[in-house]
C-alpha cells in the first residue's frame, strides 16, 4: 500500500514539478509541469489501467504496469518524443487486452524481436549470394579464369538486382534482365540464366530463399518466352586441319 502523503509534502512536491494526483488524468499540460523524477499514473474514468508516464532524468516515457502470476511486471510503450498520450494509452489498452487473452506483451514482443532478429540474419542480397556460390564452387572451375568469368558476366548483366533480396528474384526480375540481351547476345545470355538459376539454386538449398520452382529455370519456363539459341544465332563450327604443323582452319 502506498503511503499516503501529507498536505505539506504534496506542496513540496508540486513545487518541484513532482507531483500529480494519480486519480486525475494527464493531460498535455500536466505532462509539461511534470519534472522531477517519478513514475505518474494516468487516472480517470476513461484512462487504461495501468498507464504511467516515467520522467527520469529530465527524459519522459510511458510505461504499462501490470501483475502476472503475482509479479509485478513494467513494460515499456515508447519516448513522450515518438509516442503521444493518445498513442500510449491505445499501446496500454492493447496490452490489457492481450492479458485477457492470457498473452503476456512482454514475452511476446521478445519472441517477435528473436524471431525478427532470426529473419534478419537469413537476409542476403543476390550480390552477397552469387560471391558465397562462386567462393563455395572455386573447386568445380578449371581455373581463375573462369570464376573471373562468372562474376564478370553477373556484374555485367544481373546486378541491377545485386540488392535485391536473393528471396525476392522472380520471374519478371530474371526477365528484366534478360529480354534485353537475348536477341542480341544470345549465347552471353544464356549463361547468365544458367549462372542466374545456379545462385538461386545454391540460396534456396541454405534457406535464404523458398524451396521449389526456380525464376530463372529453362526447361518447362523461360523456354516459353524465349526462342532456342539456335534459332537466333547458330553456332558456327570450326574445323582444323589435323595435319602435322597444320594450322589451317575453315
Amino acid at each position: 500500500m502506498r503511503r499516503k502523503l501529507s498536505a505539506a509534502e504534496i506542496r513540496r512536491r508540486k513545487r518541484a514539478g513532482a507531483y500529480h494526483d494519480g486519480g486525475k488524468p494527464l493531460t498535455a499540460k500536466r505532462i509539461a509541469a511534470l519534472k522531477g523524477d517519478g513514475r505518474y499514473r494516468d487516472g480517470g474514468d476513461f484512462a487504461p489501467r495501468g498507464l504511467y508516464l516515467q520522467v527520469k532524468d529530465g527524459a519522459k516515457s510511458w510505461l504499462k504496469r501490470y501483475e502476472l502470476h503475482g509479479t509485478e511486471r513494467w513494460m515499456g510503450l515508447g519516448s513522450l518524443r515518438i509516442v503521444s498520450l493518445k498513442q500510449a494509452r491505445e499501446r496500454a489498452k492493447a496490452a490489457g487486452q492481450k492479458l485477457l487473452d492470457g498473452i503476456d506483451p512482454i514475452a511476446e514482443r521478445r519472441a517477435k524481436k528473436a524471431a525478427d532478429k532470426l529473419a534478419a540474419a537469413k537476409l542476403l542480397s543476390f550480390r552477397e549470394a552469387a560471391l558465397k556460390y562462386a567462393a563455395a564452387n572455386e573447386g568445380k572451375w578449371k581455373n581463375a579464369s573462369h570464376r573471373a568469368q562468372f562474376m564478370q558476366s553477373l556484374d555485367a548483366y544481373a546486378f541491377t538486382i545485386g540488392d535485391m533480396n536473393v528471396a525476392d528474384v522472380d520471374t519478371p526480375a530474371v526477365l528484366r534482365l534478360l529480354e534485353p540481351i537475348w536477341q542480341t547476345k544470345t549465347e552471353t545470355a544464356n549463361r547468365v540464366r544458367g549462372r542466374i538459376e545456379a545462385v538461386l539454386d545454391w540460396a534456396a538449398v541454405y534457406g535464404y530463399r523458398p524451396c521449389g520452382d526456380n525464376p530463372a529455370r529453362w526447361r518447362g519456363h523461360l523456354d516459353q518466352v524465349f526462342p532456342r539459341r539456335s534459332a537466333i544465332a547458330p553456332i558456327a563450327i570450326t574445323r582444323r586441319c589435323r595435319m602435322p604443323n597444320c594450322r589451317r582452319s575453315w
